[in-house]
């Protein structure tokens, strides 16, 4: 009998080792820019998948010539190549060809230089509207991404009352082809809480859904509507605290197709917001309503909870109550795989779940773990692949956190939080930024206890200190072991790798910079021509969309009838696989959109002094340009 358990067991963990993601097959999705003095640069991806020993020939294409091959010698480090001045011909498009084996092989995917430094993406506005979150995924199998946008007009927080507009969500080829719009429709409140759009291949037939939630009146990518057109369910008296809230009414969850915007599947939206009153708690500062703030605060992901397709995963609540709700959408059904439900409570609070009133405005998934399986990093609590509470680390609610191996000497994931601290919580004492052991919840390090801390960010920018440095609140810049070592950016929203090393850079609004560890400033790298919305604040997303390793950003145009996608024109000596193979980085810009958006992590080390990357373990599903595996 202990043979067999034995066996059983290491075949168990064999079947962790060998378990392969399902994960996009793209293209090389080649660019290429001017340098600003005459040269171009143009980059390419390489793939998760590929062998060590992959080089590339980079070629030219005239509509009147053959292709010519600009290296003299196939490419074997990084995937950019500088193109020299006088060499480019005007219209001329560039692709490359890999070679493995001393065998060239053929490519499919080719680019024009983007001359004016960016791709200007033409989208069809709408008076009074603005572009704003964004998701990229294939969404007719191609092997391309393709972009989803939602325009926004007038929208409102959750804790604000008074009328929205309808939120709208468009998908666009990166040539500005539209190919549908939803329109939600007045049912569902605008809002960055509300609306969370999950633009994924949640099937694996290689190409992406779009998952969010939808009401009566909303209409899909082919004019259906969905529930009952005639029914208006906001309050309209404009004296009453609920003022263009939407608190009564059926609340759906609904599938569309990615190509067509066609409603496949519609379902109940679990759970619903009853008791309005049954979601305050511990979270937040410590209070209750009920007139529809903390009802509704909705956050969403993706996650492989079996470690080999992807899951949805719809969530209601933060400050008090949460709700996590697992669904797989597989052959045309959408069936729920577990709920999770920290429970209500009312004041003072006393029966409250250690889960209650852990959430905050973003969440992640990883494999915290290391079992092959995601968990769902949610703010202070995570939840486990089987919908179980993992753990609760009581630092309780906040409005940023970031996980990934910041402290890449030990070993395991790392999240760095920062904690509201205001009214009835500040006797909590709970420190206002802290770091834990993503696995376990063991604090590493704190500081401010009862400050209230709004921002905070974690990445490597400076060299002299090993790992991430992390910084929000008081004490400054700090390194991976919470030491002061001295001022901090003013930048807090996004980091960003963007020249040509290994520390990140940071996104500020209209400015890429660049932290100078010595001055303790930052120097400007880029100026984007058009600020991100909110404030000039956020993009409409950033990640490694197109070209190498380094991330790309998507901000509105200036008239707001176009998108703009701006990367990088500096050369990198650095050879790394697409993050978008990395599953972790992809699952975080599925959920770059909710709510108070954040940067993306991979699941490695990536900073200076690091070490090669890890081979994912994916299968890759579409018609991109994957050699075959490696064994």
């Amino acid at each position: 009998m202990r043979s067999l358990v034995f066996c059983l067991s290491t075949l168990a963990l064999l079947n962790v080792a060998i378990a392969q993601r399902q994960m996009e097959n793209l293209t090389r999705g080649v660019v290429a820019v001017p340098t600003g003095d005459g040269d171009h640069l143009v980059s390419w991806r390489l793939f998760g998948t590929d062998p060590d020993s992959i080089a590339f020939n980079l070629y030219r294409r005239t509509a009147d010539n053959a292709p010519e091959r600009i290296n003299e010698t196939p490419i074997s480090g990084a995937t950019n190549y500088v193109v020299r001045r006088g060499r480019d011909v005007l219209g001329a498009q560039y692709f490359v060809r890999p070679i493995v084996g001393g065998v060239e092989r053929e490519a499919s995917s080719s680019a024009g230089v983007w001359q004016s430094g960016f791709l200007e993406i033409p989208i069809q506005p709408i008076d009074g509207y603005r572009p704003g979150d964004a998701s990229v995924a294939d969404l007719d199998g191609d092997g391309e991404y393709e972009i989803v946008v939602q325009q926004s007009a007038r929208a409102h927080d959750n804790s604000h009352s008074g009328l929205t507009d309808k939120p709208v969500l468009d998908a666009y080829d990166f040539d500005g082809t539209h190919l549908w719009r939803i329109d939600l429709g007045h049912n569902i409140r605008d809002g960055e809480h509300y609306t969370q759009f999950m633009v994924y291949d949640l099937d694996g037939n290689g190409k992406a859904e779009v998952a969010c939630k939808t009401a009566d009146g909303s209409t899909d990518g082919r004019g259906n509507t969905i529930g009952d057109a005639t029914k208006d369910w906001r309050t309209t008296d404009e004296k009453s605290r609920t003022f263009g809230r939407v608190l009564e009414g059926p609340e759906f969850l609904t599938i569309f197709d990615g190509l067509s915007g066609k409603a496949l599947k519609t379902v109940d939206y679990v759970p619903n917001r009853d008791p309005i009153d049954g979601w305050g708690g511990i979270g937040g500062n410590g209070g209750n309503d009920s007139y529809g703030n903390r009802c509704d605060r909705f956050l969403a992901c993706v996650a492989y909870l079996d470690g080999v397709r992807p899951s949805l995963v719809m969530c209601r609540g933060v400050y008090g109550r949460t709700v996590l709700v697992a669904w797989d959408w597989r052959d045309g059904e959408l069936t729920r795989r577990w709920t999770f439900d920290s429970g209500i409570s009312y004041p003072p609070f006393a029966d409250a779940s250690p889960f209650s009133g852990m959430g905050g405005h973003s969440l992640s998934v990883a494999d915290v773990d290391k079992d092959g399986r995601d968990e769902i990093v949610y703010q202070a609590m995570v939840v486990d692949d089987n919908g179980k509470g993992l753990y609760s680390s009581g630092l309780r609610h906040g409005d940023a956190m970031h996980i990934g191996d910041m402290v890449p000497d030990r070993p395991g994931l790392e999240v760095f939080t920062v904690q509201e601290n205001e009214a009835q919580t500040v006797r909590f004492q709970t420190p206002g930024a802290a770091m834990r052991d993503a696995r376990t919840g063991e604090l590493l390090w704190s500081h401010s206890p009862g400050v209230d801390v709004g921002g905070g960010l974690a990445a490597d920018i400076d060299p002299r200190h090993r790992g991430y440095e992390a910084w929000g609140g008081p004490g400054g810049l700090r390194n991976c072991r919470g030491e002061s070592i001295g001022p901090a950016p003013q930048s807090l929203r996004f980091a960003i790798w963007w020249d040509g090393d290994l520390l990140r850079e940071l996104l500020a609004g209209s400015r890429v910079t660049k932290w100078n560890w010595k001055q303790h400033d930052e120097s400007t790298l880029m100026l984007l021509a058009s600020p991100g919305r909110r404030s000039g604040t956020y993009p409409c997303l950033m990640g490694d969309i197109i070209g190498d390793w380094r991330e790309e950003v998507i901000v509105p145009g200036s008239d707001g009838r176009t998108l703009r996608l701006y990367t990088t024109a500096i050369p990198t000596e650095h050879r790394i696989a697409t993050l978008m193979h990395d599953p972790q980085y992809r699952l975080s810009i599925a959920w770059q959109n909710v709510v108070y958006n954040k940067p993306p992590h991979p699941s490695f080390f990536l900073g200076d002094g690091m070490k090669p990357p890890p081979r994912p373990a994916i299968r890759l599903i579409g018609k991109g340009e994957a050699i075959s595996p490696v064994p």
